[in-house]
C-alpha cells in the first residue's frame, strides 16, 4: 500500500518503535530575498552565520546557516526557475518553512523502515562525514523531512567544518521545537512518529533532543513548517522569514 493513503502510517504499534537515537538538528526556511531574512535573523535573534552557499548551487539555490547552540537554522533561496524551493514559495504564497532535518545513529536501519512503510526517498544527499535521505512530502505530509547520519555524532558537516566558532548565545541558546501546520494534526503526528520510530504524545513527536509539534493552521497558507521555538533568557513572539518564532526562557 502506498503511504499516500496514510492507512499504514495512522497508528504506531509498540513493536514498531525503534531504539535508534534521533534528534532535531536543523530547520530550513525558504525565502525569495535571502539577504533580507539573513539580516532579520542576525538583528532579532543575535545569531552569526557560519557558512554561505555550501554545496547547494547544483540545486539552483543559495543558502546560509546559523548555529543555535548544537542545532542549525538554514535559509535557502532559489537562483533559477524550476526548483522545489521555488515551487514551495509559490505554493504557500511567499517566505516560510521548508525542511526539517533530524539526525540518527542508524541510517541503514531507517532505510529498512522506509521500505517497510513504502515511503519514498526523493533525494540521497552526501558529503564527507555525512549521509542523508529526503523523504517525499506526499508520503508523510507537511514538509520535506531529511534524516541524516554523521560519522561523528557531535559534528554536522552540512554546516561546514568550523560552525561552532560562530555560535552566539546572547539572545537564543537552542532550537527546541519546530511547528508544522496540518489540517489534521493528530493524524500527521502519528504518521511522522511512525516513520521516525517514536511514540507520539498527542500532536507532539518527541525526539531524544527537541520535538516536532503539529498544529492547526493559523493562516490560509496551507500545510507546512509554520513556527519555531528557541530557548532564550527572554520571552518574545517574532515573525522571521514567514514563520512564527517564539523565544522562551528555560
Amino acid at each position: 500500500m502506498r503511504a499516500d493513503s496514510f492507512d499504514v502510517l495512522s497508528f504506531v504499534k509498540p513493536s514498531t518503535v525503534s531504539q535508534m537515537a534521533i534528534r532535531l538538528r536543523q530547520v530550513a526556511l525558504v525565502a525569495r530575498d535571502l539577504l533580507a531574512v539573513e539580516s532579520d535573523v542576525v538583528g532579532q535573534l543575535g545569531l552569526q552565520a557560519c557558512v554561505h552557499d555550501l554545496g547547494v548551487a547544483a540545486f539552483g539555490l543559495r543558502n546560509v546557516l546559523f548555529p543555535v547552540g548544537e542545532r542549525l537554522l538554514e535559509i535557502v533561496s532559489p537562483t533559477v526557475g524550476g526548483t522545489a524551493a521555488g515551487r514551495q514559495l509559490d505554493r504557500r504564497g511567499g517566505d516560510g518553512g521548508y525542511m526539517v532535518l533530524v539526525q540518527t545513529d542508524d541510517l541503514a536501519g531507517f532505510r529498512r523502515r522506509l521500505r517497510d512503510l513504502d515511503v519514498r526517498i526523493v533525494l540521497e544527499a552526501s558529503m564527507a562525514g555525512v549521509d542523508g535521505v529526503h523523504l517525499h512530502p506526499k508520503d508523510i505530509g507537511g514538509a520535506i523531512l531529511s534524516v541524516d547520519e554523521t560519522d561523528d555524532w557531535s559534528d554536522w558537516p552540512w554546516a561546514g567544518s568550523a560552525w561552532r566558532e560562530s555560535v552566539r548565545t546572547d539572545v537564543a541558546t537552542d532550537l527546541v521545537a519546530v511547528e508544522v501546520q496540518a489540517d489534521d494534526p493528530d493524524s500527521m503526528a502519528r504518521r511522522w512518529a511512525n516513520v521516525l520510530g517514536v511514540r507520539p504524545s498527542g500532536t507532539v513527536v518527541p525526539l531524544d533532543e527537541g520535538e516536532i509539534r503539529f498544529v492547526v493552521p493559523e493562516d490560509d497558507r496551507g500545510e507546512g513548517v509554520s513556527g519555531l521555538e528557541l530557548r532564550s533568557d527572554r520571552s518574545a513572539n517574532l515573525n522571521i522569514g514567514g514563520v512564527r518564532v517564539k523565544l522562551r526562557p528555560l
